[in-house]
């Protein structure tokens, strides 16, 4: 194995490959594709973040239109043409990918029709409020190596049907990354931000629910925004949402809402890995509808509130509350979130998702592994 192809396309997907980016350039294969919201001005270029790492960029494949208008299916369509040629003119040994979104699954169905070897991790997952839960399991279907992040996760990889030596459960890269990355103290934090987070404050990222059924998003932010405005005595860090339908709507209400509440809310586009990763530590509680709101926030033990559905299926630990995205229920959560009583049962979580040295693990793993092996269903007893 000489040339694995990286692909990331968010902010958050990139922070949790870090280390193993960075492990992979030490060897001298990695090929770093970069397309998504990195290349994209409205969703905050966060390609910017990684040319900051000093991390070598391969390759810059733009997938999303100026405006947030077209449907998903176009972008699909556009993602896997753009990642075929790409593929056609620099094939890679394997292609490495992270998660379950509409974007990771196009360039799996892109390296696929050019039969290139997939490894994927985070699959096994369920997230049943969100469309990502079909895009990561076709993912999983496609992918010849599988880095789960948990027991579970591994186990249900194996009901469906994926041979046990392919499933290797290393555990979650976030964990790993909150337990080892060097993070900010406060005061470095509130004078990077801007913000005054000497006092307490929660950290809010709210994305579009995006399953079949899902509710209006405007409706919901406006919910959040109404709970954040009836809790008082905390200072809200407001985070962009994703590129997800709807997307824009969220970011464009909650920046006008820590526009309309000066001293009591402020809004970042995206906070990058590290200073996300030090607010955490630090928050009092973090709360919207972020997986690193059910899955990272147990490594620190810090109270969270997970709001909606779209996280619906993942492992609940008992720092989390779980609420409906309407304003009377969130703000119940978010005042029982910020209690002594909650918080100190908050401290005593121990994360599912603790797998050691999770990054060293999976490139040992990667660069070892016999992709010429033909996959063959695993009828699970």
């Amino acid at each position: 194995m000489y040339n694995i192809a990286v692909v990331t396309a968010t902010r958050a997907e990139y922070g949790l490959l870090l280390p193993v980016i960075r492990r992979l350039h030490r060897v001298g294969v990695l090929r770093l594709l970069v397309t998504g919201a990195h290349l994209c001005p409205r969703l905050g270029q966060t390609v910017q973040e990684i040319e900051q790492d000093g991390v070598p960029i391969a390759a810059r494949l733009p997938i999303f239109p100026e405006e947030e208008t077209e449907p998903v299916g176009r972008t699909i369509a556009r993602t896997i043409e753009v990642f075929d040629d790409y593929f056609a003119a620099h094939r890679p040994d394997a292609v490495l990918l992270l998660g379950d979104r509409f974007e990771i699954f196009a360039v799996a169905a892109a390296a696929a029709a050019r039969h290139i070897p997939i490894a994927h991790i985070s699959g096994g997952d369920v997230t049943l409020g969100a469309a990502d839960e079909y895009y990561r399991h076709c993912i999983t279907k496609m992918a010849s190596l599988h880095f789960p992040s948990c027991v579970d996760s591994a186990a249900r990889l194996l009901r469906m049907g994926e041979e046990p030596q392919r499933v290797f459960n290393v555990g979650g890269l976030g964990d790993e990354n909150i337990r080892t990355m060097p993070k900010m103290s406060r005061e470095e934090l509130c004078s990077s931000t801007g913000f005054p987070l000497e006092r307490p404050f929660g950290l809010v990222t709210y994305h579009p629910e995006t399953a079949a059924d899902a509710g209006d998003p405007a409706a919901q932010t406006a919910a959040l925004c109404q709970a954040l405005e009836a809790v008082e005595g905390v200072f809200w860090v407001l985070t962009g949402s994703n590129a997800d339908a709807g997307g824009q709507v969220c970011t464009a209400m909650l920046r006008d809402f820590a526009a309309a509440h000066p001293g009591r809310a402020g809004f970042v586009q995206s906070l990058g890995l590290k200073r996300y990763l030090s607010a955490m530590q630090y928050a009092a509680v973090v709360a919207g509808n972020s997986s690193s709101g059910v899955v990272e926030t147990p490594t620190f033990g810090v109270p969270a509130v997970n709001i909606g559905r779209r996280q619906a299926g993942r492992i609940i630990c008992q720092n989390v509350l779980c609420c409906p995205a309407n304003a009377a229920d969130i703000e119940v959560a978010l005042r029982k979130a910020l209690t002594p009583d909650f918080a100190a049962q908050a401290r005593q979580t121990v994360s599912p998702y603790d797998g050691g040295p999770t990054a060293e693990k999976l490139v040992g793993i990667l660069l070892n592994f016999d992709f010429s092996r033909p996959k063959k269903f695993y009828d699970a007893t």
